[in-house]
């Protein structure tokens, strides 16, 4: 029987990779992504994509239904889908504050919400959330994001307890500074920040993904592992 990865925030950076590699390990995929596709990406085993906003609680429910029943089992998660609108707290709107948790906060909970059913069916599955170390330890200028990511390490945790009894984990992975197009105009003095002194890949995120959905991560939930070269230590 295949297994199915759903994968949010997939047409670029850490989503893109994470598809690529779940596929590589034998995932036949549904990807998501807020804005149209312009070709199906190529990887080795079946790949649909959607287009949605993840933060459209009615639009994810049927996005949901639609991936059910093209591929019959969903059973990986990954909720990679995020944006940045940062600035200081006295400067930040209302509206960049709302938008960001809606995407990266809301949006994780609505995948969860409309596919955990399935996943409870199935008494199996992994839900992958990916949060930040900004989440653990905060950063200046960006109040909406961090306090997005910290909410997505309190959901992980909260889910993890209800899905347990099911044989369904829930784990999240908290990225540090990862060369994306997302951080690509950052101007970060990465050698003070970073003990090991350089940043991360894409790829570095998604191995660990992989790991978390496979029978190698089956005794593991809850979890928040950290991918950041030692920087929220």
């Amino acid at each position: 029987m295949f297994r199915v990865a759903v994968i949010t925030g997939a047409s670029r950076g850490i989503g893109a990779e994470i598809a690529r590699q779940l596929s590589v390990a034998g995932y036949e995929l549904a990807l998501i992504a807020s804005g149209p596709w312009k070709e199906t990406p190529e990887y080795p085993t079946k790949t649909v994509t959607y287009q949605v906003d993840v933060s459209d609680f009615t639009a994810v429910k049927q996005t949901v239904a639609d991936i059910k029943k093209e591929f019959g089992q969903i059973d990986v998660l990954v909720n990679n889908a995020g944006i940045t609108r940062d600035m200081l707290i006295m400067q930040m709107s209302e509206e960049d504050y709302d938008r960001v948790l809606d995407i990266n906060l809301k949006g994780q909970f609505n995948l969860i919400r409309h596919i955990s059913p399935i996943m409870l069916r199935q008494r199996s599955g992994r839900i992958i959330n990916i949060s930040s170390v900004a989440g653990l330890i905060g950063n200046a200028g960006q109040t909406n994001y961090a306090s997005s990511k910290a909410g997505s390490i309190g959901l992980t945790k909260s889910v993890a307890r209800e899905l347990a009894p099911r044989g369904i984990t829930c784990n999240a992975i908290a990225p540090g500074f990862i060369e994306t197009d997302m951080t690509k105009d950052l101007d970060v003095p990465l050698k003070q920040m970073i003990p090991l002194g350089k940043s991360g890949q894409p790829s570095d995120i998604a191995a660990t993904a992989v790991f978390l959905a496979s029978e190698g991560a089956r005794y593991i939930t809850g979890e928040v592992i950290r991918v950041d070269g030692g920087m929220g230590m």
